[in-house]
């Protein structure tokens, strides 16, 4: 009996033992385990075991990624604007031990050392750059912070700036100046537009006046082609006729009274204070000019008609 009874307390203390010894670590967190208060090592996610009454679980450190809301701060940039920031950061832990022995209190240090940095980085700037370069901002804050964490086994992945607020005054005057520079744009291509109407249509009227000048270069070409080949048709008709004169032909001579009395009749008719026109001449005179006329170009064309059928 009394060895029945020792072997149950023996299991008893056995059970006892092994469920102090293992540990079941949840996954997204490390376990640190203190000897006699001295860190001695990490437990990772699953089963492990310790040593009862020797080994003692520290601390529970949470290994996932989190968000640190920042708080909002007002900030006096480098131009004398004073604006309020608000960010956020992004942590996660890397080295559980670092984690939990190297800093007290790690989101409250993260979130101050945030903050400083933020006032540090923003002082620098000017309120256009705060405005327009949020990248660079959060570039430069993640490269300061992450570096400063690095020894509490840290690694910060984001800092994102929310929103960055003027004063109620500094905006009014802001949208004042971004209306007034869109108003002037505005009026740049407006002028520039009539501008460039205005040069398209000199460039028009310049190309009509040389299409004009051309127009009237080439009229003036062909009106004296025409009074050279009338000049050349007159100087061979007054050659013809001197040439019949001189052989005795009386047509010709016929031929310059009519052209004469022609051109007087037309000078007479083409007066402005001549209302009536009186002929002193006869009709049939001019008639048998004109006859005569026709009869020497006749035989004038025989004549060369015969030549040619001579040669």
């Amino acid at each position: 009996m009394d060895l029945l009874m020792l072997l149950g307390i023996a299991v008893a203390v056995v059970v006892f033992f092994l469920f102090m010894s293992y540990k079941t670590v949840p996954q997204g967190y490390n376990w640190t385990v203190e000897r006699f208060g001295r860190y001695t090592r990490s437990l990772e996610p699953g089963l492990d075991f310790i040593v009862p009454f020797f080994d003692r679980i520290g601390h529970k450190v949470n290994m996932m990624e989190r968000v640190l809301d920042i708080p909002a701060q007002e900030v006096i940039s480098k131009d004398n604007a004073s604006v309020t920031i608000d960010a956020v950061c992004f942590v996660q832990v890397v080295n559980a031990a670092q984690a939990a022995y190297q800093v007290n209190e790690i989101e409250h240090a993260i979130r101050n050392l945030t903050l400083t940095n933020i006032r540090t980085v923003l002082g620098s700037m000017e309120l256009d750059e705060m405005l327009s370069q949020r990248d660079v901002i959060n570039g430069k804050l993640l490269h300061v912070v992450d570096e400063a964490t690095n020894p509490w086994g840290i690694k910060v992945t984001r800092i994102e700036i929310k929103d960055v607020q003027p004063p109620a005054d500094l905006t009014a005057a802001m949208n004042a100046q971004m209306k007034a520079e869109r108003n002037k744009r505005a009026e740049v291509l407006e002028a520039e537009g009539i501008r460039q109407a205005e040069v398209l249509k000199a460039e028009g009227h310049k190309q009509s006046e040389i299409l004009r000048a051309e127009g009237e270069k080439q009229a003036a070409i062909l009106q004296a082609e025409a009074r050279e080949r009338a000049a050349e048709a007159e100087a061979r008709a007054t050659a013809m006729v001197s040439e019949a004169i001189a052989k005795g032909d009386m047509q010709a001579v016929n031929y310059f009274i009519a052209q004469g009395y022609t051109d007087a009749l037309k000078s007479i008719g083409q007066s402005e204070n001549g209302k009536v026109i009186m002929l002193p001449l006869e009709a049939s005179s001019l008639m048998g000019s004109i006859a005569g006329i026709s009869e020497m170009f006749n035989i004038s064309k025989q004549d060369r008609q015969q030549r040619q059928d001579n040669f």
